[in-house]
C-alpha cells in the first residue's frame, strides 16, 4: 500500500513531461520546415505554376537532360503522392499517353492520371497493377463515340460505360512491340519511383487517413543508415517491377539515399539498361542525401539473375 499511489503519480508526471517535450519538438520542427518552405525558390515556383509540389522540378530537370517522355507513352509512377511527378508525366505524354500512379497514401490524382491506393510491396497490389496494364486502352484517351457531344451530357452511367467500352482508344502501339515484349506483356515505357522507406508512426493518430496506413512512404527518418537501407529495398522492388513490365528501350528513374550499397544497385541497373546515370537535380536540397539513378534503354536480353541477384 505504501507504493500504490506516490510512484504512480511520479510516473504520470514523467510521461506528461515526455509528451510535452515531444509536442514541443514536433512543433519546432514544423515551424522550421514552414520557414524553409517559404524561402525556397522551387516551392514558390511550384505554387505559381500550379504544380502539386516542388518535387516536380526534379523530374522536369531530369527530363530536360535525358529526354525521357514522348507522346503516347505508358508511365507507372510508384509512390506518386502528392502527384507532382504524375502531373509532369501526364503533361509530357500528351495527347495520347496514360499514367498510372500507385501509393499507400490517399491523394487526389492529377487530371488525366489513373491511381491505385495500396502498398506497392504487397504482391496483390502488384498483381492488380499488372492487370490494369494488361489492357492497352485502360487509362488512355478514347476516340469520340457516335453519341459524344454537349447535347448528350445527361447520358446515363450505364450508357456511357457501354459507349466507352465500344470506343477505340487512342495512341496504343502494342502492335509494334518486339515479340519478346509482347509474349512477356512488357508494355510500360517509363517507370518512375519516388518511394521512400516506411517507418512506424508516432504522431498524427487522430488523422485516420494517415494513421490507417501507418507505414506510409513519406519523409526520411533523419537516420542516414536507416534511410539508405530502406531506399535500397524499395529501389530493388522498382527494379524487379521494371524487369517484369518495362518494354525494350524503356526507362526507369529511381530515387535512392546514398550509402554503402548504392554501387551494387548501380551494377544491377547496368545489367538491365544500356546507359545508367547517377544524378542529383538542382532542385534537390543541398543537405539531402537523395540522388537518382536514371536507367535508359532497357536491354532486350537482360539476364534476370544478373539484374536481381546481389553479388
Amino acid at each position: 500500500m505504501f507504493f500504490s499511489s506516490r510512484p504512480t503519480k511520479t510516473i504520470r508526471l514523467k510521461i506528461s513531461d515526455i509528451t510535452s517535450l515531444l509536442i514541443f519538438k514536433r512543433h519546432s520542427s514544423s515551424k522550421r520546415w514552414q520557414a524553409r518552405q517559404i524561402k525556397d525558390h522551387f516551392t514558390r515556383a511550384a505554387a505559381v505554376q500550379g504544380l502539386k509540389s516542388r518535387a516536380a522540378f526534379k523530374l522536369l530537370q531530369i527530363d530536360e537532360k535525358y529526354h525521357i517522355f514522348k507522346s503516347g507513352q505508358t508511365v507507372v509512377d510508384l509512390g506518386y503522392a502528392p502527384g507532382s511527378w504524375s502531373q509532369v508525366a501526364a503533361t509530357r505524354t500528351q495527347p495520347n499517353g496514360r499514367v498510372l500512379g500507385v501509393d499507400i497514401i490517399p491523394a487526389q490524382p492529377p487530371k488525366g492520371v489513373s491511381t491505385i491506393q495500396g502498398n506497392f510491396l504487397a504482391p496483390d497490389i502488384q498483381a492488380y497493377v499488372r492487370e490494369f496494364l494488361r489492357d492497352p486502352c485502360r487509362g488512355r484517351p478514347r476516340s469520340p463515340g457516335p453519341w459524344d457531344g454537349d447535347e448528350h451530357n445527361n447520358t446515363t452511367l450505364s450508357s456511357t460505360a457501354s459507349l466507352e467500352h465500344n470506343s477505340k482508344c487512342i495512341g496504343t502501339d502494342t502492335g509494334n512491340l518486339p515479340q519478346s515484349d509482347a509474349v512477356s506483356e512488357r508494355t510500360v515505357d517509363v517507370v518512375l519511383s519516388d518511394m521512400c522507406a516506411p517507418w512506424f508512426q508516432t504522431t498524427g493518430f487522430w488523422k485516420r487517413s494517415l494513421s490507417d496506413p501507418y507505414n506510409r512512404m513519406m519523409n526520411t527518418s533523419g537516420v542516414n543508415f536507416r534511410d539508405h537501407a530502406g531506399s535500397m529495398d524499395l529501389c530493388r522492388a522498382a527494379l524487379q517491377f521494371s524487369f517484369d513490365t518495362l518494354r525494350t528501350g524503356g526507362h526507369l528513374i529511381c530515387k535512392f539515399y546514398q550509402g554503402v550499397e548504392d554501387k551494387e544497385l548501380e551494377r544491377q541497373f547496368k545489367a538491365l539498361f544500356h546507359r545508367v546515370h547517377r544524378i542529383k537535380p538542382e532542385s534537390s536540397r543541398n543537405e539531402s542525401k537523395e540522388a537518382y539513378f536514371v536507367g535508359l534503354d532497357r536491354r532486350n536480353n537482360a539476364s534476370k539473375n544478373e539484374v536481381l541477384m546481389q553479388s
